[in-house]
């Protein structure tokens, strides 16, 4: 297995607080979330309703409204709030000297 690795996205400053900033991986689109009060949090861009573009929508608290349907996302649960149901796949994040970084996880090699 490969070790545990802290990747680079950008800088923080790129991501206006109460707002969005997508990342497009090879797993697919990803969305980087400043709130208000510059907590930072990387969930995939994909409402669990219908798939909209989280980083579309508008974020408020420690949440995100997808702009398709409506749903409130808590990004610190990676979760739909009631009444909806529904869960996202979320990223450990941190920054590191201004830069917004992602912990992507442990890959177990095909000869394992």
């Amino acid at each position: 297995m490969t070790p545990d690795r802290w990747i680079a996205l950008g800088w923080l400053r790129d991501v206006p607080a109460r707002g969005a900033r997508r990342i497009v991986t090879a797993d697919g689109p990803m969305a980087i979330f400043r709130t208000s009060d510059d907590r930072v949090f990387a969930v995939e861009d994909r409402c669990p309703h219908k798939g909209g573009p989280l980083s579309q929508g508008i974020v408020h608290d420690s949440a995100v409204t997808c702009p398709l349907h409506g749903w409130v996302i808590d990004l610190e649960k990676a979760a739909a709030r009631d009444p909806d149901n529904g869960c996202i796949k979320s990223f450990a994040v941190r920054i590191s000297a201004g830069v917004v970084e992602i912990l992507l996880p442990r890959i177990k090699a095909a000869a394992e």
